[in-house]
């Protein structure tokens, strides 16, 4: 939204002024005091201090929107979802809706020629200025560009065409991070991550299947506030919500330092909240904050309903084995010796991510394939 201009002397209208994150967020309903909350939860999540909260908020209230592209190729839009259905009405939803978000091909109205001609004029009128968000992986360069197309153009091309003038690009979601679920052996169509293909402009991974959507709003806000995008780990994802495993913030973790497992999903252990090691729990070699910020409003998170860390945050987790098998330490006797250093009440929540960081792509070899053929056969 854009408020109305005085004329120039020779009469002719001057630029219209674009409304402030602050002047939008007040037009919105939002308290002083409610926005400060969100500015002092923003600065804890980027681990700064509190006294940087006035300072965010200052940067945040006199912001100008930032153009935003979303473009969304292989994907199940789970990680636009997961944005949406965010509760309402929060500050980070509003954060979003005062953003330009200019094209998103899910959201938007407009369709056919006039959704890229959005696209198109937002690429331009903001060139070098606009973030390109992505969710979804996408056929690489030497793959059939039939496999993935919008408007006739191959997600490839436009990917390429549109972050050419971008500020930066965020990767939203495993897929987009990753290569994901499309990506997973044996990739029939050639997919590829963002960052395989975008090497001149800073690429972040908020990596999830589907991401928190206080990560994307995070990293948003950041962007906002300090003008330049936050820290990142080795996967080139935000450290202030990537820097812990799961498993370090587990609330289930003092079990696990006891050495109390649930061994079945209906056992006594699991009706007491015991540890879900043993039942595939992905935690000690997963990097997110699901276990702090949670979903549907911080009321829960898979592991609190029952159900083990898939490792969804992580590269290759669908290829990583069955994901109620314990491999989180691949088989053998080093999963063995971890096992038993549990129960005997040692914490080697560490050791065990380093171990099978390391012995990842050995365990995916253990791997059984099957062709189509070979399943009608037996069918």
């Amino acid at each position: 939204m854009v408020t109305a201009s005085p004329h120039r002397p020779d009469g002719r209208p001057a630029p219209a002024r674009q409304a402030t994150l602050g002047e939008s967020l007040r037009r919105n309903g939002v308290s002083r005091r409610g926005f400060l909350k969100f500015c002092a939860a923003t600065a804890s999540m980027m681990a700064l201090p509190p006294s940087m909260a006035p300072a965010i908020a200052a940067a945040l209230e006199s912001a100008r929107r930032p153009s935003v592209i979303w473009l969304s190729f292989q994907e199940c839009t789970g990680c636009t979802e997961s944005l949406t259905r965010s509760f309402s009405p929060t500050v980070e939803n509003l954060i979003l809706d005062t953003i330009s978000l200019d094209y998103h091909h899910t959201l938007q109205a407009a369709a056919g020629d006039a959704a890229e001609h959005a696209r198109e004029a937002a690429m331009h009128a903001n060139a070098g200025e606009y973030l390109v968000v992505v969710d979804g992986s996408l056929p690489g360069p030497g793959a059939n560009p039939g496999y993935s197309t919008i408007a006739g153009i191959s997600n490839y091309d436009m990917l390429m065409e549109t972050v050419a003038d971008a500020a930066a690009v965020i990767a939203v979601g495993s897929c987009a991070a990753f290569g994901g679920l499309p990506k997973a052996s044996p990739n029939p169509s050639g997919a590829v991550a963002v960052q395989d293909l975008v090497k001149d402009k800073p690429v972040i991974n908020v990596s999830g299947c589907p991401p928190l959507p206080m990560v994307i709003t995070g990293v948003l806000a950041q962007y906002l506030t300090f003008g330049k995008l936050p820290e990142l780990d080795q996967y080139n994802r935000p450290l202030a919500f990537f820097g812990q495993s799961i498993h370090d913030r587990c609330y289930r973790r003092p079990f696990y330092d006891k050495g109390l497992f649930a061994e079945t999903f209906d056992d006594e252990g699991a009706k007491k909240g015991w540890c879900l090691y043993r039942l595939g729990c992905k935690g000690p070699m997963t990097y997110n904050a699901c276990a702090t910020m949670k979903w549907n409003g911080g009321t829960s998170w898979p592991v609190e309903a029952g159900a083990p860390c898939l490792g969804c945050s992580e590269p290759d987790f669908w290829d990583a084995g069955g994901f109620y098998d314990a491999l989180s330490v691949p088989p053998g006797n080093s999963g063995d010796m971890l096992l038993a250093a549990g129960a005997a009440g040692v914490a080697v929540g560490a050791g065990v991510g380093l171990l099978a960081r390391s012995q990842a792509k050995g365990a995916a070899k253990q791997h059984q394939t099957v062709t189509a053929e070979e399943l009608e056969q037996k069918l």
